[in-house]
């Protein structure tokens, strides 16, 4: 029998009780991170999750926060990165050290380190930026240095950038979603938006590499296939049961509807001019993950120690609604996988980060498999990484 326990450590010292999630076996079938662009990073949020290195399947060390677990195939263990005891409390930013200098990055959100470890690559709401990185260092002294512009502008509708490394190393891809809702402002003003671009590590160059892309978050790289995937936001203001967010392979050159249409070629009306020829070509995703989850955050289980069913597929990390009714996400599910494709229902991994009454103790963004094969996940409104381990 597998469970997990977890005590939101800063939500519990400030709300005055703890917030508990449960391993759930149960399967099901399955908002969006639209916030302002704020600026100062320190102190300030646990938002995303570094990424693997490139051409490793193991999250990189990084300021030494990830701690060693013992596995166990009979339960598993959530504590936040930094503590030697399951209910301890992790460090906030800007606590103490592990923190960006303030004024050098603008809302950082992907991060992804070189394949030689000693260039850490930073996705802000407006450029990717590099800095030289040393094992072990917990604090950013040197001046970035801009490696492209990404997509920004007075009008930033969703402004958090995600990077990840191709597996040799030499590209970075990088997230870009929407600038509204559906197009609503205009279609002038999604040039280069809802997106992923392919980027060149050393000279920057950048290609369009898919398209129609609502609000593509968590990126992942599927070990079968060799396929980037991708976790989608898809479009609001349709009702509590459309459009469902989802995950899917990612095609170069493929176009995936927005705005045009969602989830293939089920054309949205609301979208003026319409363009049928292109909804002709836009790609079914592979895997609906729940309407209005925020799913932002995924994760291969490469390298995971977690006992089954952990074994082959996807972690997501579900931020969680804001308009729907009933709520929906808030929490992390393992998606399994055969011969590179879903194969069956989402599987509960964390639950319980809302209490009885609806109000967030949590919220999962980030997820990421550190090296010795536990789960680290990103709570924004605990300003926690968690880490689940398989414990005797």
């Amino acid at each position: 029998m597998l469970r997990v326990l977890v005590e939101l450590g800063e939500v519990a010292e400030d709300r005055g009780g703890a917030g508990f999630a449960q391993l759930s076996s149960s399967v099901e079938t399955g908002e969006d991170a639209d916030s302002a662009d704020v600026g100062g990073p320190c102190p300030g949020h646990v938002q995303g999750m570094v990424s693997d290195v490139a051409g490793e399947s193991g999250l990189a060390h990084f300021g030494g926060l990830l701690q060693a677990g013992q596995p166990a195939d009979d339960h598993v263990r959530l504590r936040p990165a930094g503590t030697e005891h399951p209910f301890g409390h992790a460090r906030q930013p800007g606590r103490d050290h592990d923190c960006l200098p303030a004024g050098r990055f603008r809302s950082p959100q992907g991060l992804a380190l070189s394949k030689d470890e000693r260039t850490l690559y930073i996705a802000n709401s407006d450029a990717i930026v590099s800095v030289p990185y040393v094992a072990g260092q917990t604090q950013i002294t040197a001046r970035p240095v801009k490696l492209t512009d990404l997509p920004a502008g007075p009008l930033n509708h969703h402004w958090t950038k995600n990077i990840i490394a191709s597996p040799d190393g030499s590209k970075l891809y990088a997230s870009i979603g929407s600038n509204s809702n559906v197009a609503e402002n205009g279609i002038d003003k999604e040039v280069d938006r809802a997106m992923i671009w392919e980027v060149d590590r050393i000279t920057g160059a950048h290609r369009v590499f898919a398209t129609g892309l609502r609000n593509p978050v968590g990126m992942a790289w599927e070990p079968e296939t060799k396929m980037l995937w991708a976790s989608v936001n898809e479009r609001d203001e349709y009702g509590s049961d459309l459009v469902p967010d989802f995950m899917t392979s990612v095609r170069d050159g493929g176009f995936y509807g927005w705005p045009y249409s969602y989830y293939g070629q089920h054309v949205d009306e609301r979208v003026n001019p319409q363009r049928p020829e292109l909804v002709a070509t836009a790609i079914w995703p592979d895997y609906a993950l729940g309407p209005h989850t925020a799913s932002l955050g995924l994760a291969s289980s490469v390298g995971s120690t977690l006992p089954s069913p952990f074994g082959r597929g996807m972690f997501v990390g579900q931020h969680g609604s804001w308009n729907r009714d009933p709520h929906s996400g808030y929490k992390v599910i393992f998606v399994p996988f055969v011969a590179g494709k879903p194969a069956g229902g989402s599987i509960d991994v964390l639950t319980g980060f809302l209490d009885r009454d609806g109000n967030a103790n949590g919220r999962p963004v980030g997820v990421a498999i550190d090296k010795k094969g536990a789960l680290l996940v990103a709570d924004d409104v605990g300003n926690t990484v968690w880490r689940v381990s398989a414990t005797p």
